[in-house]
């Protein structure tokens, strides 16, 4: 399997992990271990798994305040898909500048599309090109004029 689709099967799984987190309140470790027996967990990138899945609920609180910044409601009005799909992509734009920030939003977008409702990743996106325009100004920027410059 590639490192492309273990690190995207390992989103799948630290998504999950997220969403069993906000609905159960259950601690990490559990959490991991429940994941673990998943189906296909042994084609995930386990690093990249737990790194997410640890840096994005140590971190929830920090990136619900960022995430309330570009949305029109409150965050516990979200649906636990979409809360959860924003924690994952916050962590990801903040904390691992190495992904792209158009990667993290198209990771985001599918995720939201397999396990989300219909219009979801619509919200989601929209949600994360603003984070992005304010967390990694520099890159959206940079990527802007490349653009026009083709």
């Amino acid at each position: 399997m590639s490192n492309q689709k273990a690190r995207r099967k390992a989103r799948e799984f630290a998504l999950q992990g997220i969403y069993q987190w906000l609905i159960s309140g259950n601690g990490v470790a559990l959490i991991e271990e429940h994941i673990a027996q998943a189906d296909d967990f042994d084609k995930a990138d386990q690093a990249f798994f737990t790194e997410r899945l640890r840096g994005t609920i140590a971190r929830a609180e920090a990136h619900d305040v960022e995430i309330a910044r570009h949305i029109d409601r409150k965050v516990d009005e979200l649906s636990p898909v979409e809360h959860a799909v924003l924690l994952l992509a916050t962590e990801e734009l903040v904390t691992h500048i190495d992904v792209p920030y158009r990667v993290v939003i198209n990771e985001a977008i599918e995720l939201t599309k397999a396990f989300g409702g219909s219009e979801g990743h619509r919200f989601v996106n929209g949600v994360l090109d603003k984070m992005a325009a304010v967390l990694r100004a520099v890159e959206v920027e940079a990527a802007g004029r490349n653009k026009k410059g083709k």
